[in-house]
């Protein structure tokens, strides 16, 4: 299938001979990129058609597919996700320092993609200017029993323990964007996120009316006008 203008598909090595496709949505003169972690059920391309609105506010945007999902080899897992991530954000930061674009970066997490940003937020917060979770839990265990990824060979209860103590020690500024109705993850979940992170600057954004699928197509507006104001009001700040 032809590409949309201005988009590249990158495969980011994971693995010896196993790969995980990303898409890249570039604007020329971006004020700030987003690295992107998607929700389950979704591939990168879904998301051709909301990429033009992050690039019309001058935002480079990420999408990261997971093992097994769109363009990626292998199977998808818990733990490996969380692995690669770090493989794609190196990759990403690699790419940007090779262009003469900006290289202020955020990272962004969908649904069940808020792990892989919780992950990099927690392990590189002097690279990463700021945190989004969408429609997201820091509750792994809720997340791998409703999608049915296979967990790590370790307890429920003691990696949920672990990413408690990995939510606490977040200091990024942070943006938390959830649907009213969601119901394959409730908006509880959010806000026990809000209120456990160890950000001092965050902001908790419940969109009114809308669920988990349709909070981009109801919400367009309370999500963007969120999204941009919390990016480049972090962006322009003295690195």
């Amino acid at each position: 299938m032809e590409l949309p203008p201005g988009v590249t598909d990158h495969l980011v090595s994971v693995e010896k001979d196993l790969s995980v496709a990303c898409r890249f949505y570039r604007v020329q003169g971006a004020s700030a990129s987003i690295l992107f972690f998607h929700g389950n059920g979704e591939v990168a391309s879904d998301y051709d058609w909301i990429a033009p609105i992050y690039n019309s506010n001058g935002i480079n945007l990420f999408v990261v597919d997971y093992r097994g999902y769109g363009l990626s080899g292998g199977k998808p897992t818990f733990s490996s996700m969380v692995a690669d991530s770090h493989f794609v954000f190196h990759y990403f930061c690699n790419l940007m320092a090779a262009s003469s674009e900006r290289d202020i970066l955020f990272v962004m997490g969908r649904s069940l993609g808020s792990h892989c940003a919780l992950e990099l937020a927690a392990e590189y917060p002097q690279q990463i200017r700021g945190l989004i979770l969408e429609s997201g839990s820091a509750n792994p265990g809720r997340l791998l029993r409703r999608f049915s990824i296979p967990a790590p060979q370790t307890s429920l209860a003691e990696l949920e323990r672990a990413s408690l103590e990995r939510v606490k020690s977040i200091n990024l500024p942070v943006l938390v964007i959830h649907g009213e109705y969601d119901a394959l993850i409730p908006v509880s979940h959010a806000i026990d996120f809000y209120e456990n992170v160890g950000a001092k600057d965050k902001k908790l954004v419940i969109i009114p009316g809308v669920g988990h699928n349709d909070i981009m197509l109801i919400g367009l507006d309370q999500y963007f006008l969120a999204m941009t104001e919390f990016v480049f009001r972090h962006a322009d700040r003295s690195a």
